[in-house]
């Protein structure tokens, strides 16, 4: 029996010049090709209904990588109760809200705007007519076969919070220099799966990319209840479709691995993808589960959502944000870009992720300007070792918040950098330490152009003669 699977090859993908007898090849030809350099391979993404026997054949190729089974993605939604309109018509008492998310990340006060820095959006599309977006070169590429444009309106409202320009005087926008924007349409209502989305990874790493934000997850319910029809019996469907879960979760870590690869000669990017909004926290319990793939894989990194606190001084987790965090950023009743013009509110790590993703193209920028190589590697230390973890809740878990609250380049590196080890001797009220760790792994990384260390961990100080443990 066939099955569709989402393969990856190396150089240019030697298996489909063979013609093993594969009938969809011709269908999704997405060829990123392979440089007659010392570079190292380049990635080669295939769509194919395949046998089990040519499935293994296929993994005895030399050029091959990986493969999985294609399986169902979900938007990660906004929270239900806050998808409210901001425009002309809305009461007044709501169009009175403003956009906190700006402020508190910085990004009102930084000199960097993100200019000359190409990101990108794998969402639902844009609404490119949008004044928001005026003067922004925005290239669209649909990969669900509904063609450009936003129905569903969240890929717009994400695009406002990321790069958008100022609307009747309200600014919206973390990064509003971006210049140039590839726009992926990696969902529709009903309309996505894994391929699309490595497809959309892909095509935006191969165009110039330095930021890529994402707010999509794997859906495994919605995979099970789509084999169930397909005939397979419940228990075995789930059995299935946990395998096409793993596959995929290594198909994604390797695809990055190969991007990795390619950031000496590049720059690389750096992705940044929403948590997820499963959990739940309240007076009648708590329930926290982990950040939704591909947030929480290998170097991705991973947004969990803040609100502010009643007092106003301070912030605290959503009760909706899932744990397993690299960063945090603002997320609840977030002003932004509606479908067919004006502002409407949205509240999710989806709207969270924007904030990080503007942010980190504003550090792109940043180290641009200094004397240092811009790569994805320094950037992204710079973009978590900077965060800050004061004025959030002690009791708030270290996998709840990552390194902190995003924080924005205010003036040159010189001073961020002055500004963060004052804060680290005594600003704040978290005597917590930064350690470097990627993947895992703790120490120094190299970027093919220096050694440099990559905050995202914490470590308390202990007293004096104390022991040092990891939280």
């Amino acid at each position: 029996m066939e099955r569709s699977y989402t393969i990856l090859l190396g150089k240019g993908g030697r298996y489909l010049a063979r013609g093993l007898g594969c009938s969809s090849s011709s269908e999704y030809p997405f060829e990123l090709g392979s440089r007659a350099s010392a570079e190292p391979p380049r990635p080669a993404i295939h769509r194919e209904k395949l046998t089990a026997q040519e499935l293994q054949e296929l993994s005895e190729e030399p050029d091959f990588v990986a493969a999985a089974e294609i399986m169902r993605t979900r938007l990660l939604s906004p929270v239900p109760d806050t998808a409210t309109d901001v425009g002309p018509a809305a009461p007044a008492s709501r169009r009175k809200r403003q956009p906190w998310g700006v402020a508190a990340v910085g990004a009102d006060s930084s000199k960097f705007t993100g200019a000359d820095v190409t990101v990108a959006l794998l969402d639902t599309g844009i609404d490119a007519t949008h004044p928001a977006f005026r003067g922004v070169d925005l290239v669209q590429k649909d990969f669900t076969g509904t063609g450009n444009g936003d129905a569903s309106g969240h890929g717009t409202h994400c695009a406002g919070v990321f790069f958008g320009r100022n609307v009747d005087g309200v600014r919206i926008g973390v990064a509003p220099g971006v210049r140039r924007a590839l726009i992926g349409k990696i969902l529709e209502r009903n309309v996505g799966d894994s391929d699309m989305l490595i497809r959309g990874i892909s095509w935006a790493h191969e165009e110039g990319a330095r930021i890529i934000s994402m707010s999509v997850g794997l859906d495994f319910a919605a995979t099970v209840k789509e084999r169930e029809r397909e005939g397979w019996a419940g228990e075995l469907a789930t059995a299935v479709t946990l395998e096409a879960y793993r596959a995929n979760l290594r198909l994604l870590d390797r695809l990055l691995h190969m991007l990795r690869m390619q950031e000496p000669f590049t720059g690389g990017a750096i992705m940044v993808a929403a948590a997820g909004n499963d959990s739940s926290r309240g007076p009648d319990g708590e329930f926290i589960t982990s950040a939704c793939p591909p947030a929480g894989t290998d170097t991705v990194v991973s947004v969990g959502s803040l609100d502010p606190d009643s007092d106003g001084r301070g912030y605290r987790v959503s009760n909706f944000s899932n744990s397993g965090v690299v960063i945090t950023a603002p997320g609840r009743e977030i002003v932004s870009a509606a479908v067919g013009g004006g502002l409407k509110v949205l509240s999710g790590t989806s709207t969270a992720a924007p904030h990080v993703a503007g942010v980190a193209a504003l550090w792109w920028q940043a180290v641009r300007q200094s004397s240092r190589p811009a790569n994805a590697t320094l950037v992204r230390g710079k973009l978590i070792s900077t965060a800050k973890s004061a004025g959030l809740s002690r009791a708030v878990y270290p996998s709840e918040r990552g390194a902190g609250l995003v924080a924005a380049p205010i003036d040159s590196l010189a001073l961020a950098d002055g500004q963060r080890d004052q804060r680290r001797r005594g600003g704040g009220p978290s005597t917590d330490r930064d350690i470097g760790w990627v993947g895992g792994e703790i120490g120094a990384k190299s970027t093919g152009f220096e050694p440099i260390s990559i905050y995202l961990g914490k470590m308390r100080s202990a007293p004096s003669g104390g022991r040092r443990n990891l939280c």
